[in-house]
C-alpha cells in the first residue's frame, strides 16, 4: 500500500469556489493522475483502492466529486 502515499493527497484538494476555476482544477488533477500512474506505475491493488474511493465519493453526493462540480440551482458559466 505504499503506492496510495501519493495518490491519497488527491482526495483532499479542496475544489475551487469559483466556477470559472473548475476547468483548471480538473486539468490539473487529471494531469497528475496520468503521470503519477505512468511515472510510479503503482500496483493494481493500490489503482483499484483508489478508484474505488474516487467512485465512492463521486457518487455520495452531490457536488463531492473531484471531477465536476455543483452546478445545479446557479449558472456555471465561465463567461
Amino acid at each position: 500500500m505504499y503506492c496510495l502515499q501519493c495518490l491519497i493527497p488527491v482526495l483532499l484538494i479542496p475544489k475551487p469556489t469559483n466556477p470559472a476555476l473548475m476547468q483548471t482544477h480538473v486539468m490539473f488533477i487529471v494531469l497528475y493522475l496520468i503521470g503519477f500512474f505512468l511515472e510510479r506505475k503503482p500496483c493494481t491493488i493500490c489503482s483499484l483502492v483508489f478508484l474505488m474511493a474516487v467512485f465512492l465519493i463521486c457518487n455520495s453526493g452531490v457536488g463531492n466529486c473531484l471531477f465536476w462540480g455543483n452546478c445545479e440551482g446557479h449558472t456555471c458559466d465561465n463567461g
